[in-house]
């Protein structure tokens, strides 16, 4: 089976939030084997819920064979292993773990969707994207990511993380 290239968004803004982002690339190396990209990590303030702490953000790249849906079941317990509890709407998170892409699929579940239906809107995941794949086109909007990021009307700052 050829493998495929997949987008993950990374955030955390609960404990040692540069610390969780590693740890969940250490499990996402150890289940998917390769990491072919890492975008640098930026620092956010939180979306959506704006009243918690400041986000950091990261996007990788990996490379594999399993399916869409196996990839949501990997990272949905690599972030119930790091301690993930799903109680509130945008609410803090010690590990947040999103599929932006699925190679060029465009995937309509219950449970899944793929490209993730917020891309567009949040400048903390298409800058990272940026740096990593700028020139991806979005398969339903048929924009690069760059163009995506031109348009973007999120004003949120975002800047480089350097702890």
């Amino acid at each position: 089976m050829k493998r495929k290239k997949v987008y993950l968004g990374l955030g955390s803004n609960m404990g040692n939030r540069e610390e969780n982002l590693q740890i969940a690339q250490g499990f996402i190396e150890e289940k998917f084997d390769t990491i072919t990209s890492l975008s640098n990590i930026y620092e956010t303030a939180a979306w959506g819920l704006t009243e918690q702490n400041a986000f950091l953000n990261q996007v990788i790249c990996i490379e594999t064979t399993f399916p869409p849906t196996e990839v949501l079941q990997i990272v949905l317990e690599i972030e119930k292993s790091m301690g993930r509890i799903r109680e509130q709407k945008w609410g803090a998170r010690i590990i947040d773990i999103d599929i932006l892409y699925y190679s060029n699929k465009i995937i309509t579940l219950p449970h899944l969707s793929i490209p993730h239906p917020f891309i567009q809107e949040r400048r903390f995941v298409l800058v990272p994207l940026c740096e990593i794949a700028g020139e991806f086109i979005h398969p339903k909007l048929q924009q690069t990511n760059l163009e995506l990021l031109e348009k973007c009307q999120d004003s949120g700052e975002i800047k480089v993380f350097h702890e």
